[in-house]
């Protein structure tokens, strides 16, 4: 299986992820000329040598008319912005019309206060760094497009279909958190002009780089996020920034010592969108490896990298619930299984155990996708008599499954398959068997014996 691994323990971004993909590949320069060629306004794009703690990789510079999209990083103990913190182009995310509607008292200056512009926000003491709109550098004040308008963006440039869905899905995914974050509908989020070009390059260099490695499965690694603050146009928010923490959701992450916003909306949404899933790096034969520098340096090396290669079998992210029962009967605990697994349960098995006081009891066992835990966990709370749940997160190996039909004398039969990690199955369906044994009055082996033999 063509395997594609992505590494973000230095969290991700659009323009890092894009040069990680771009190292994986062979003709590097005529992507470069196929992006600078798509006619994104005042956009260009290249691909820079970059060096971290020895490391060589790539960093790709995205400038609209000569300038470069920059975030601005907080400290907790001083709002200084800091040259080795981590580049972010994602915070033009961030803006709304109403975000722009100044009143009188916005405009109050301070004698402590340094450079104003004339649209800015109030500003104290402490608080005199850039924020995002102020990298409009000519660009224009409060220019803002909204979702249709990066949809049409979109759709008008020379790429295929697929990789206007993934971009156009990709900014869905930021602008339905935005949304949530803000308590406004889709349709009223705007982004940032300056930096919705900038971010629009991002998507769609990953999103054409995607289709050109074409992978069976995209498997990321636990996600780091970075600590401290980021300033926006709302002020001083808290990393991850909010809308990121949303997209986030269902994935594995985790902060840490490095002081900086490590994982961008944008980086967020291409992982939501394209993972297949998170955990370790599986079984696999590597082919080839991309190093996505980011521009700011770290006493970590600031890069995402990509493993590209073959592997076998997948590992992915499971849950365990279980519950101690001693007081239920038989029939109410399989009442209750046959909930668990009409509600999505994977698997729900029982065991017999002892528990105190000397009492036989039964140990129910629910086996479920992380993301359906918390609702399974209420099916449990529903049709037991437990007061609590036990979760274990946990990871499994499986094989790529398929399925298959072939004809006998008696009727059709579904025939499972399941292949990797050097072995290769087959069984057919018991549910089929039974069914045709039943309508003709057989033993299941006379039509186990009917089925046809490759």
């Amino acid at each position: 299986m063509k395997t594609l691994y992505l590494e973000c323990g230095m969290g991700a971004a659009g323009d890092m992820l894009t040069a990680a993909l771009l190292e994986l590949t062979e003709n590097r320069q005529v992507f470069i000329e196929k992006m600078n060629g798509l006619g994104l306004p005042g956009v260009h794009v290249e691909a820079e040598p970059s060096v971290k703690c020895g490391i060589t990789g790539t960093h790709m510079k995205v400038t609209v008319d000569g300038l470069e999209e920059e975030s601005h990083d907080v400290h907790d103990h001083e709002h200084e912005h800091h040259d080795h913190e981590h580049e972010q182009h994602d915070h033009e995310h961030e803006h709304h019309d109403h975000e722009h509607e100044h009143h009188d008292h916005e405009h109050e200056h301070h004698d402590h206060e340094h450079e104003h512009h004339d649209h800015e926000h109030e500003h104290h003491d402490h608080d005199h760094e850039h924020h995002d709109h102020e990298h409009d550098h000519g660009h224009g004040h409060h220019h803002h497009a909204s979702m249709s308008d990066i949809a049409a963006l979109i759709d008008g440039l020379q790429v295929s279909d697929r990789v206007k869905s993934d971009a156009r899905a990709v900014y869905g995914i930021i602008a339905e958190a935005e949304s949530r974050v803000h308590g406004h509908p889709v349709s009223q989020i705007h982004f940032h002009e300056v930096g919705t070009l900038d971010a629009v390059a991002d998507v769609v260099a990953v999103c054409l780089l995607m289709e050109q490695l074409h992978p069976d499965q995209v498997l990321v690694s636990p996600v780091h996020v970075g600590s401290g603050h980021v300033h926006c146009a709302h002020g001083i928010l808290p990393v991850p920034a909010p809308a990121t923490a949303l997209i986030l959701e269902g994935i594995p992450t985790y902060g840490g010592q490095i002081r900086g916003e490590l994982c961008t909306p944008t980086g967020a949404a291409l992982l939501k969108h394209f993972a297949s899933g998170f955990g370790d790096r599986p079984l696999m034969t590597v082919s080839a490896i991309g190093y996505g520098m980011g521009k700011k340096d770290f006493e970590q090396a600031n890069c995402l990298r990509a493993f590209f290669g073959e592997s076998e079998g997948t590992r992915e992210e499971i849950v365990r619930l279980e519950c101690n029962l001693d007081d239920m009967t038989g029939e109410d605990i399989g009442f209750a299984m046959e909930a668990l697994f009409r509600a999505g349960a994977r698997d729900v098995y029982t065991q017999s155990i002892g528990m105190k006081k000397n009492r036989p009891g039964i140990l129910l066992s629910v086996i479920c996708m992380p993301e359906d835990a918390d609702r399974l966990a209420g099916v449990i709370m529903k049709h037991t008599t437990t007061l609590g749940i036990r979760r274990l997160n946990l990871s499994r190996y499986v094989l790529e499954r398929s399925m298959r039909t072939v004809s006998t004398p008696y009727g059709d039969i579904r025939i499972k398959q399941a292949s990797g990690m050097g072995v290769q199955r087959e069984k057919p369906e018991y549910e089929d068997v039974a069914a045709l044994a039943q309508k003709h009055d057989l033993p299941l082996s006379a039509v186990r014996k009917s089925i046809p033999r490759d």
